[in-house]
């Protein structure tokens, strides 16, 4: 008579908390995202004007700082809030310093740019899904997901201020105007995704790029000028003021996230022993 030793298979949520390099998606997850955003957008304006820095100066400045923590965080083993979240904030800068220096060194319109930065992230994400079959950010185990992860995230982040900037500057909507669109739009995501059930992958990715242009929006609209269409709080204020919230926001998360893990492991061995012959 022969016998079957039953196995054990670590559940996909578990291995999910235990091991993927980026974090959970939660409502804290997209503050977090929408904040970096609108930081990326006043910071740069901040160092390129305010610090006299000039827009190439500040770009390879913020793209060495960038390189650094990209470095920082393929060093980590699994997701670490203030190494991950260091990059999201940088790379929303390093965007934002793309399309600027498209538009304002090269002369490129910014719709050429919108139209340019939309071919290049699908290509990105077909190349993706071809070599991994899948683009869920509930699976990035590997460094090579995570490198086709971030590339993605660079290209979003272009991609949403030059969409951003062509609805309200190119168009000349305002930025009011651009904040209440972006935010309906992503709205509309919302209900695609938790009414009628569309891809959850795709509504993630669908969101990720529309909170760029909502974050430059909302920065543009709390530090630009009043004659601008802005409330003339200033990129200083509003940079700092939504670094100090985002620093502890990832501080949260940060605590968070371990006891998530603690739990994981208690459940992990619990299961193990349970399916022991």
């Amino acid at each position: 008579m022969t016998t079957t030793t039953p196995t054990f298979t670590m559940p996909e949520h578990i291995r999910t908390i235990l091991f993927n390099r980026v974090p959970e998606v939660t409502f804290a997850f997209w503050v977090i995202k929408i904040l970096s955003t609108t930081t990326g957008e006043t910071f740069a304006d901040y160092l390129n004007e305010g610090v006299g820095l000039g827009l190439t100066v500040t770009t390879w400045v913020m793209s060495a700082l960038l390189a650094i923590a990209l470095v920082a965080q393929f060093l980590t083993k699994r997701y670490n809030a203030g190494a991950y979240w260091t990059v999201v904030v940088l790379i929303s800068i390093v965007g934002t310093l793309l399309t600027d220096n498209l538009t304002d060194v090269l002369g490129v319109e910014l719709w050429v740019s919108t139209l340019v930065f939309s071919v290049v992230l699908a290509v990105t994400f077909g190349i993706w899904f071809a070599r991994e079959r899948t683009l869920s950010i509930h699976t990035i185990f590997t460094r090579r997901r995570e490198a086709f992860y971030w590339i993605a995230i660079l290209f979003t982040f272009a991609l949403g201020t030059a969409a951003g900037d062509l609805i309200s500057e190119g168009m000349g909507l305002g930025y009011l105007f651009g904040t209440i669109l972006f935010a309906a739009l992503i709205g509309v995501i919302v209900i695609a995704r938790f009414v009628f059930k569309v891809s959850a992958v795709f509504c993630f990715w669908a969101a990720y790029v529309l909170t760029r242009p909502l974050g430059a929006s909302i920065g543009d609209l709390l530090s630009q000028d009043p004659a601008d269409g802005g409330l003339g709080l200033g990129t200083t204020v509003t940079s700092f003021v939504f670094l100090t919230v985002i620093v502890a926001l990832v501080v949260f998360l940060g605590i968070t996230v371990r006891r998530q893990r603690i739990e994981a492991i208690a459940e992990h061995a619990e299961l193990a022993l349970a399916t022991a012959p």
